[in-house]
C-alpha cells in the first residue's frame, strides 16, 4: 500500500471513499495480480492518531477535529439537536464507533430477500461474515466491569432472557449479556477496516491511498462512469479514471450526496441545486433510517470503577411483539451516562448516575439526504423524519423500552445500586408523557443507511440492482451502509464489513465474466 499525491495514472478500480466499506473492498480488489486500485479518501491516515488506535478512548473521537458533525433540519416529532458523527479519515467511522459487531441476522436478510432483492438472503450473506480480517472478540473478562456484570443479570433475570456469553455462533433473536466487539483484548488495539485490511497486511504494490482528496463529482462519458474529479490537499482539482469500475464508499450521507452532485438523483432535487441532471434517479437519497435511542436515568448509590473494553460493552435484546423475528428493542447499559439532550430539556443529572438507553431496532420512519448546492464544501441537508410512521410503531417501541428499563430497575443486583429515577422521572408515567419527552430527547447511535438501497428490477426507488450497481449507469457500483434496503436491527458495522467482502467478490466475479 502506497500513500500517493493526487496525480497517478489511470487505474483498473478508482474507490472513493476510504472509510469502513471503501477499505475492505480496495484491499480485496488489490489482492489480484497486476490489478491497480486508488483509494481515496478525504482525511489523513489514522495510523498517528492514538484516538482512533485506542477503543476506548473511541468518545474522544466524536465531535472532534475529523468528525463532519452533520446536523438535520428541524424535526416535527423528534429532537432537532441531533448532531450526527461522520469521520473524515482513513477507516471512518470505524475509527470511532464501539465496534459492536453482529454476524448478519436471519431476520434482516430475510427481509432483504422479501423485498426483492435476489441473493442477499442469509444463507447467501451470513457466511462472508466469516471472512472477516478483522478480530473480533467476546468482551474480556478483565474488561467486565462490575456494575454492569449486575445489570446485565438483573435484565436477564426480570426479562427472563438467556446470558449470552457468544452471540455470532446463533441465529440471534433476543439475549442479555457483554457483546462481541471488534478488538484485541491484551492491547485494545480497535478492528477498524483501515487497521484490520491495510496496514495490517502484508503490502499491496497495486494499492495506492490517496489522503486528503476530497471527491467532488463523478465522471460520466457516454453512459458510463469513467473517473472522479478530486480536490487534493494542495486545493487544486484533478481527473482520477478507472479503467474498469468506480466504486463509490462515502456513507450513507455522503454517497447520494455525491451521486446528486454528479447529475445521479431526483431531477427536482437536482435542479433546485443547480446541477445538471445525467439520470433521473428518484430514490437517491431517500429511504433514510435510523436507530433511534432513548435514556433513562437513575440517581446511584456507591461508587463504581471505570473496568471496560468501550464503556458500552453490554446490554439486553428483547422482542415486543409476537411476530418479530429480529429484537424490537436494543439496550445498551453504558458505564457512563450520555444526558446531554435531557439536560438541555431541563432536567437536572446528579453527579451519582447509572443508565439505560434502549433504541428502536428496526424503525419503520423513513427520512431522506439532499443536496443544496453542487460543491462539496456544502453539507448535505438531513431529514430523519423521526417517529413519522404511520402506524406509530417507533414511538410505540421508544416507550417500550424505557417501561421494560423500569421492569429491570427493580430487580436486584441492578436495584441495589439505584436511589431513585430522575429521566424521564417518576411523573411521565402515560403513554402520551413518556413519549413526548423521550421524542424530545431522543439520540441517535449513528447508525444512519439505506440511502441508496438495492431493490427488485420493479422497484422504482431502488437505486442499485443486486450486484450493487447503480441503475442507469455503467461502471459504477455502491457499497457502504447506504445500499441496504432496511437497518438491521443490531449494529450494523458487521453487516457493512460483510456487504464489503462480498461486493468485492461480485465486482471480481463481474470482471472475469
Amino acid at each position: 500500500m502506497a500513500e500517493d499525491d493526487v496525480h497517478g495514472d489511470e487505474v483498473d478500480y478508482l474507490v472513493l471513499g476510504g472509510g469502513t466499506a471503501g477499505c475492505i473492498v480496495a484491499a480485496r480488489l488489490s489482492e489480484q495480480p497486476g490489478v491497480r486500485v486508488a483509494l481515496v479518501e478525504a482525511g489523513p491516515t489514522d495510523a498517528d492518531e492514538p484516538r482512533a488506535a485506542d477503543i476506548r478512548r473511541w468518545a474522544e473521537m466524536l465531535e472532534g477535529e475529523h468528525d463532519l458533525d452533520y446536523r438535520s433540519v428541524p424535526q416535527e416529532r423528534g429532537n432537532s439537536h441531533i448532531r450526527q458523527a461522520r469521520l473524515r479519515i482513513l477507516g471512518g467511522c470505524s475509527t470511532a464507533n464501539t465496534m459492536i459487531a453482529w454476524r448478519p441476522l436471519r431476520g434482516d436478510l430475510d427481509e432483504w430477500a422479501a423485498l426483492g432483492v435476489d441473493g442477499w438472503g442469509y444463507d447467501e450473506v451470513a457466511p462472508w461474515f466469516d471472512r472477516l480480517l478483522a478480530r473480533i472478540e467476546p468482551v474480556a473478562e478483565h474488561d467486565r466491569n462490575a456494575y454492569v456484570e449486575d445489570a446485565v443479570t438483573a435484565a436477564a433475570t426480570a426479562l427472563s432472557l438467556p446470558r449470552r456469553e457468544r452471540w455470532n455462533d446463533v441465529e440471534l433473536v433476543d439475549g442479555a449479556g457483554f457483546f462481541e466487539i471488534g478488538y484485541d483484548p491484551s492491547t485494545h488495539q480497535r478492528s477498524s477496516a483501515s487497521h484490520a485490511y491495510l496496514r495490517s497486511q502484508p503490502e499491496r504494490p497495486g494499492l495506492a491511498v490517496h489522503l486528503e482528496a476530497l471527491v467532488e463529482r463523478l465522471l460520466v462519458e457516454d453512459g458510463r462512469a469513467v473517473g472522479a474529479v478530486v480536490r487534493g490537499r494542495d486545493g487544486v482539482e484533478r481527473e482520477m479514471r478507472a479503467r474498469r469500475e468506480v466504486v463509490v464508499s462515502c456513507g450513507a450521507i455522503d454517497s447520494p450526496a455525491l451521486l446528486m452532485r454528479s447529475g445521479i438523483g431526483p431531477a427536482a432535487v437536482l435542479a433546485a441545486a443547480g446541477v445538471a441532471t445525467i439520470v433521473d434517479l428518484p430514490g437517491v437519497g431517500e429511504n433514510l433510517q435510523d436507530h433511534a435511542e432513548g435514556l433513562v436515568v437513575w440517581e446511584a448509590r456507591g461508587e463504581r470503577d471505570d473496568t471496560c473494553a468501550t464503556g458500552w460493552d453490554a446490554g439486553y435484546l428483547v422482542r415486543v411483539d409476537d411476530d418479530s423475528t429480529t429484537p424490537d428493542v436494543s439496550t445498551h447499559i453504558p458505564l457512563h451516562s450520555w444526558t446531554v439532550h435531557a439536560e438541555r430539556h431541563g432536567t437536572t443529572i446528579p453527579e451519582n448516575n447509572v443508565s439505560f438507553a434502549p433504541n428502536v431496532a428496526k424503525p419503520r420512519s423513513r427520512g431522506r439526504v439532499w443536496i443544496t448546492a453542487p460543491s462539496a464544501d456544502v453539507a448535505p441537508a438531513i431529514d430523519y423524519r423521526a417517529f413519522t410512521d404511520p402506524d406509530g410503531r417507533d414511538e410505540r417501541m421508544l416507550v417500550e423500552g424505557v417501561r421494560i428499563a423500569r421492569r429491570v430497575a427493580q430487580q436486584p443486583p441492578f436495584s441495589e445500586h439505584l436511589v431513585a429515577e430522575v429521566f424521564p422521572g417518576p411523573q411521565a408515567q402515560s403513554d402520551e408523557e413518556l413519549s413526548a419527552i423521550l421524542r424530545a430527547t431522543h439520540q441517535t447511535v449513528y447508525h444512519v443507511s439505506c440511502t441508496a438501497r438495492m431493490g427488485a428490477d420493479d422497484d422504482p426507488l431502488a437505486v442499485l440492482d443486486a450486484r450493487l450497481r447503480v441503475r442507469g449507469v455503467a461502471g459504477l457500483r455502491v457499497v457502504d451502509a447506504s445500499v441496504m434496503p432496511t437497518l438491521t436491527a443490531l449494529n450494523p458495522v458487521g453487516t457493512i464489513m460483510t456487504i464489503a467482502e462480498r461486493a468485492a467478490a461480485l465486482i471480481l466475479e463481474d470482471a472475469a465474466g
